[in-house]
């Protein structure tokens, strides 16, 4: 009788293993010229770059906002977001709207790429730790490395990079500088 009991725990703790050990799937696509990928699981969908409403006095890296099906979904140009210069449209530019949800609620936010590439299986064991320097962009923002065909794909920690608390903490901060500069000029 116990030897049957323990054949079901073994069988969940195989299942547990071989779930942990499971490739993810990811979403490749190109800024820069550098590959990055979000899990797939945070991406909504794929659009192509149409009209975006600019919004006054936001930090450069918010391009502005877009009506998906009647939602207000703010769009942020990632290349800014980096530090880098902002992303010119071309004929491949696309959003990726993202869905970040912190438990009770979720919300889109659309990251402008300058392509979309593919979805990839990485398996954990291919996923490095983030450098601890030497990233173009913030460590805190890369979730890992995926080691895919001999070369590295940055894994974005979303969260991370599209987090709702800093944006608007940019935001209040960009306020502060046109009060300041109106006040003394």
């Amino acid at each position: 009788m116990g030897q049957l009991a323990q054949q079901p725990a073994q069988a969940a703790k195989t299942a547990l293993a071989a779930a942990v050990e499971a490739p993810q799937q990811y979403l490749t696509f190109t800024l820069g010229g550098e590959m990055f990928a979000v899990a797939i699981l945070n991406v909504k969908e794929i659009i192509e770059y149409g009209s975006i409403t600019e919004i006054p006095m936001m930090p450069t890296f918010i391009r502005g906002v877009i009506n998906l099906r009647g939602a207000v979904v703010p769009v942020i140009d990632l290349s800014s977001r980096f530090g880098n210069k902002p992303t010119e449209v071309a004929r491949r530019t696309c959003i990726v709207i993202i869905e970040l949800s912190d438990g009770e609620a979720s919300q889109d936010i659309g990251i402008m790429v300058d392509a979309v590439s593919e979805v990839l299986e990485i398996a954990k064991s291919e996923i490095e730790p983030p450098p601890g320097f030497g990233a173009k962009i913030r460590t805190d923002f890369i979730s890992g490395m995926g080691k895919v065909n001999g070369k590295f794909v940055i894994i974005l920690n979303v969260s991370k990079v599209l987090s709702i608390e800093e944006i608007a903490l940019l935001s209040r901060m960009g306020d502060n500088e046109v009060q300041i500069n109106e006040a003394g000029g």
